[in-house]
């Protein structure tokens, strides 16, 4: 976590209110910093349905192995989240780490391993210690509390200069239920699940399948649609958890994604994944600038998107923002190299609002200084039409700066 708080962050966090049907509680164990809560449980009265999605790394966390295999029963009574540590290429420490950690949690929660899910965030190839914080599971179930939202987002930090909330509210049934969310992430950061951690919890009541369909769609334009520097950790996880507290006040459960009366509910839910994602671009580590990309022209959205991701994973064009440099020839160089189909004498870029290149050439009334105004902004817009069809996508990422290098080059120490 660095001392000084990124520019971007937000200026004030919202209000969480309690989701009915889980609590969380938060605790220093010490794991790698000394006084700084780094164990997170969120704990459920009764088992809430539960969807996942995870990095695509080869290599994943063995937190990552773990949920995945819990996942196919989708039940959950308790989540434990550690900072410090990644439990990473650990090999079978790891594996025993995660087995005694779900066998703590399953005691203090009275329930079974398999409704348990864990996540690590912090150093790879460390062996993680969970005997720190698995003692102290028992005595965190019983002073959990729903009113701790803020708190749990702090837990999860690493290099975060800042903790990352989200709440929205939408209707199923007339019946309003209660979305909230917290994030952590600030390197490492890159489309394939592109957070390290995202938890999300509504009071709806949903059946699993359902919920993982909502999800597994959500992700797409929020999610793996942010980079930080194209590096896709090994432990990238994003849960929805569902306690159907709803029921309650007469919400009837859905059972599948394509139910009409979920519509309010996913327009909610996604506008959340979005929020929390572009908090962990606007933390991007040793940020600076916002940069949104949008490409429009492409063969099909998907080619659009790949374009807009190799401009927005190149240094060059990282740095050109961060040095507010109007340099759109680098822009074309990313394009160019993209490996979709692109028409050099058809396309566009604008920086803005100020058209930079047109037909493959320099915009006849190319103005410097209108373009280097732009690059001073705190959020920078650069939109290219390729020209060549109705494919179209926006990505999301921040500069490259010698901060970056900073806190990269002494990460471990």
């Amino acid at each position: 976590m660095s001392s000084t708080v990124s520019p971007l962050a937000p200026k004030s966090y919202p209000t969480m209110p309690p989701v009915r049907g889980v609590r969380m509680a938060t605790a220093a164990a010490g794991i790698k910093y000394k006084n700084r809560t780094d164990v997170l449980l969120m704990a459920f009265d009764k088992p809430a349905a539960v969807a996942g999605v995870f990095t695509r790394s080869k290599c994943p966390s063995a937190p990552v192995d773990f949920c995945r295999e819990n996942l196919p029963h989708g039940v959950a009574r308790g989540v434990v989240v550690n900072s410090g540590n990644a439990n990473a290429f650990t090999g079978m420490k790891g594996k025993a780490a995660t087995a005694l950690t779900a066998k703590s949690a399953a005691a203090a929660l009275g329930c079974v391993e398999k409704e348990i899910y864990l996540a690590s965030t912090g150093v790879i190839g460390e062996p993680l210690d969970a005997t720190k914080f698995s003692g102290v599971l028992g005595e965190m179930a019983k002073s959990a509390t729903g009113d701790f939202w803020l708190e749990a987002a702090k837990a999860i930090m690493t290099t975060d200069t800042y903790p990352k909330v989200a709440t929205r509210t939408a209707k199923i049934d007339g019946v309003n239920v209660t979305i909230n969310g917290i994030a952590k992430g600030a390197g490492m950061i890159a489309p394939d699940m592109a957070t390290m951690l995202s938890f999300v919890v509504t009071d709806a009541d949903i059946a699993a399948p359902a919920l993982q369909a909502l999800l597994s769609a959500g992700v797409g334009p929020s999610f793996n649609s942010v980079t930080v520097d194209s590096d896709t950790s090994t432990s990238d996880t994003l849960m929805l958890f569902a306690t159907g507290a709803a029921a309650a006040d007469g919400q009837v459960r859905v059972e599948s994604a394509d139910d009409v009366r979920l519509d309010g509910f996913r327009a909610a839910l996604d506008d959340l994944l979005k929020d929390l994602a572009l908090q962990v671009v606007r933390d991007g580590e040793g940020a600076r600038k916002m940069i949104a990309i949008t490409v429009t022209g492409a063969e099909n959205d998907g080619a659009a998107k790949r374009i807009g991701l190799s401009i927005a994973n190149s240094p060059l064009v990282k740095t050109a923002v961060a040095g507010e440099d109007a340099n759109w020839g680098r822009v074309v160089m990313a394009v160019g190299k993209s490996g979709e189909v692109a028409d050099r004498d058809r396309l566009a870029i604008w920086f803005g609002d100020v058209r930079v290149a047109v037909n493959g050439e320099r915009d006849p009334g190319y103005s410097e200084a209108a373009a280097s105004a732009v690059m001073k902004e705190d959020d920078v817009a650069i939109r290219v039409d390729v020209g060549l069809g109705n494919g179209q996508a926006t990505v999301w990422t921040c500069d490259l700066t010698k901060e970056y290098v900073a806190i990269n080059g002494d990460y471990r120490s």
